[in-house]
């Protein structure tokens, strides 16, 4: 089985999150610079590789938006940084805070995190379950994930 180069896992991240084009040789220019957002959303249930697992709806629950850019995604050579990835790790993590709307209602037991390109519907980009598990009820602070606490893997 073959692997992505550390080239390639870079190119991924800096063009699906970071807002860059793809800057691989041969590459058209349809590819573009990626999508302008991601979405961040919470899960009751685990996914699978072609999406499902259970969102949490209602209680003014809405997945948030991260704009595409080099400020918001961190580089895949350090937490924090906001040039072109350099790393081999393939990783990537978030750069500021992302907090979802207070809670209006009960949510339930939050066990994953999902990474979409819409706002609702969408295809599933990403998903890992939480370090921990966090039931999240009516009147709950708003849950969020502090900065470089989510990270996201290109894995090989």
């Amino acid at each position: 089985m073959a692997a992505f180069s550390d080239f390639v896992e870079n190119k991924l991240i800096d063009w699906l999150l970071r807002g860059q084009a793809i800057g691989i040789t041969g590459a058209s220019a349809a590819a573009g610079t990626g999508p302008t957002s991601t979405y961040v959303g919470l899960l009751t249930a685990a996914p699978s590789d072609t999406g499902g697992g259970t969102e949490v709806t209602g209680g003014s629950y809405a997945r948030v938006t991260v704009a595409s850019s080099l400020a918001n995604w961190a580089g895949t050579q350090a937490a924090a940084s906001t040039v072109a990835s350099s790393g081999t790790s393939g990783t990537t993590s978030n750069n500021g805070a992302i907090t979802f709307p207070s809670p209006t209602a009960n949510w339930g037991l939050i066990t994953h995190m999902g990474v979409y390109d819409a706002a609702s519907a969408g295809n599933l980009l990403f998903y890992a379950p939480l370090t921990a598990s966090k039931n999240v009820s009516n009147g709950d602070a708003a849950p969020s994930f502090a900065a470089a606490a989510l990270t996201l893997q290109v894995d090989n």
